[in-house]
């Protein structure tokens, strides 16, 4: 009578992982604005440091201002990113003429906020300098309208 025989798997569970089943990705070109991910709760950009060979101090002194850090790359051990090695941003994670900074979500949320108010202020002042210059009789507008519709050809015989 024959024996029969059961293989025991011996590797770890934790080596059991997705990583190991994903099927890998197909080939890109590699981009040169690649950027470590943010920490939650911020968004990474990349601003100008230089412009024509010349440091544009004034542009990161306003994206400072504005709530934007710089990134550091000992931050990011893991991920192999060029940094400036000397001068005032060393060790700042740069590519060529710009530098990545980081901002938290709620700045950037509140600033869009502004200018989207900016814009319908403007928008409202011009509504109401178009009434104001509405003097004459016989150009007379009612109201400013802000739609557009575009039609293609016009409908059959049943309607369609």
């Amino acid at each position: 009578m024959e024996k029969a025989t059961t293989t025991v798997n011996r590797e770890a569970r934790s080596a059991d992982t997705r990583e190991k089943a994903a099927r890998r990705k197909p080939w890109t070109p590699p981009s040169r604005l690649d950027a470590p991910p943010a920490p939650p709760g911020y968004k990474h950009r990349w601003i100008r440091a230089f412009t024509a060979n010349q440091e544009d101090r004034m542009n990161i002194a306003t994206k400072v201002r504005e709530g934007y850090e710089l990134v550091r790359s000992e931050e990011y051990p893991d991920f192999p990113v060029p940094s400036v090695e000397d001068g005032r941003h060393a060790g700042i994670i740069s590519v060529g003429d710009v530098l990545l900074a980081r901002i938290p979500l709620e700045t950037v949320e509140e600033r869009q906020a502004y200018y989207n108010r900016r814009a319908i202020d403007q928008v409202l002042a011009i509504d109401n300098e178009l009434m104001k210059s509405n003097a004459h009789n016989s150009m007379r507008i009612e109201s400013p309208s802000r739609q557009s519709r575009t039609t293609f050809g016009s409908p059959g015989p049943s309607g369609e």
